[in-house]
């Protein structure tokens, strides 16, 4: 009799557990999806501020078949004054043959044992470090810059004298699949939506790899040389460390496209998901306390979007909370548990629904959201093995042709 009373105390605990666990995530992304849709007030002009000198900084290992299309995009948004450094890292085909055709500076970096793309932009920084520009800007060599990004990326952060994220999207390939498609539309929701709901909150953003720009005056406030597979989101954390918060500037656009082979798009995924489930588990508890101890809003802030996983992963676990909730409630005759998953429910449906009317009804088909379940069951693999083996090792994802 005491072990059955003992074994119903612990589902209780447990799926209280459960359910608050998930209802964290939930709100979190619920509250950065609704802030998105509010109107900006935070806009500046900078209009008369002057033109920074600039250094665009190009890491590129392997990239014969995407940096001229890059290096393209920016040709007609450079200044005399500014430079553009491709850090050639690595690479074994023609792109440093092609960076030259484009008139940039072209460095080589070969080492085999430090891989990352954190090291090729400390290498590329060690370079300009000699003589240094106002602001630096990083882009990836498979993007294309869209006209006024520089000039805006670079004005942001001199007059805030912060890094700056731009708005940063992936576009799927044509003909668009079903799997493209809720990629698309996660995406979309992690780097604009989101971002665009944290800057409306004047809360801090996130960097995601391309498209960012700091003030030189804060490069060494913290080190760039990492092997770690999210080197960009843990760069935005340590930034926020030390008290220099990103923030987004939604009007410049960096795009580049989903692979189209699924190895390509597997291995971009789970570098992805792996190191924000690993940065999430090792760091969590430290921004938080930080937070708390510093009455600093914008750590807490941090944390807890870090609780927001990928949207699949988050749907799954609700799901299961849900149907757990449910059957303790049969067993114990407790009716709320069931009711804060409906409301948890509820929270994801109009995150996800809104998100979808507002920014990607125009090219993402309603029929498409239907293959969200299938999506979801594609990605099992990729989260389940972040138990078993989890990634640690920089990947780079494959390019096609």
């Amino acid at each position: 009799m005491l072990l059955q009373e003992l074994l119903i105390v612990f589902l209780y605990g447990l799926s209280i557990s459960f359910v608050i666990l998930i209802l964290i995530p939930v709100v979190v992304l619920f509250v950065e999806c609704v802030a998105a849709l509010l109107p900006n007030k935070n806009s500046n002009n900078y209009e008369e501020i002057a033109h920074p000198q600039v250094c665009i900084l190009i890491p590129a290992h392997n990239e014969a078949s995407n940096i001229a299309m890059t290096l393209s995009s920016l040709n007609s948004q450079l200044t005399s004054q500014d430079r553009v450094i491709v850090v050639a890292d690595n690479c074994t085909d023609d792109t440093v043959k092609i960076a030259h055709e484009y008139g940039v500076t072209v460095i080589e970096r070969n080492d085999i044992l430090r891989r990352g793309k954190g090291y090729g932009l400390d290498f590329g920084l060690q370079y300009i470090s000699t003589n240094p520009p106002e602001v630096v800007i990083f882009i990836d060599a498979d993007c294309i810059v869209h006209p006024g990004t520089v000039e805006k990326l670079a004005k942001t952060a001199v007059f805030n004298n912060q890094p700056v994220q731009s708005t940063n999207l992936l576009k799927p390939p044509q003909p668009i699949t079903a799997r493209h498609a809720v990629s698309t539309l996660a995406f979309l929701v992690k780097n604009l939506v989101r971002q665009r709901g944290m800057q409306r909150l004047k809360l801090p953003a996130s960097l995601t790899g391309t498209g960012m720009a700091v003030p030189w005056c804060l490069v060494n406030k913290v080190s760039f040389a990492s092997s770690n597979i999210v080197e960009d989101k843990q760069l935005g954390l340590d930034f926020a460390l030390v008290g220099y918060k990103p923030i987004f500037c939604e009007e410049a656009l960096v795009t580049g496209y989903f692979p189209q082979q699924q190895k390509a798009g597997d291995t971009q995924k789970t570098r992805w998901v792996h190191g924000h489930l690993e940065i999430l588990r090792s760091q969590f508890p430290q921004i938080i306390r930080m937070g708390l101890s510093q009455r600093r809003i914008d750590l807490i802030a941090i944390a807890l979007d870090l609780t927001v996983l990928p949207i699949s992963l988050l749907i799954m676990l609700w799901f299961v909370c849900a149907v757990f909730a449910n059957v303790i409630s049969v067993a114990l005759g407790i009716i709320w548990l069931p009711a804060i998953t409906i409301i948890e429910g509820v929270f994801l449906l109009i995150a996800i629904l809104s998100t979808w009317m507002k920014f990607g009804r125009a090219d993402l088909p309603v029929q498409m959201l239907l293959s969200i379940p299938f999506y979801m069951l594609w990605n099992i693999g990729i989260y389940c093995s972040f138990i078993v083996k989890p990634q640690k090792v920089w990947v780079r994802t494959g390019r096609d042709t």
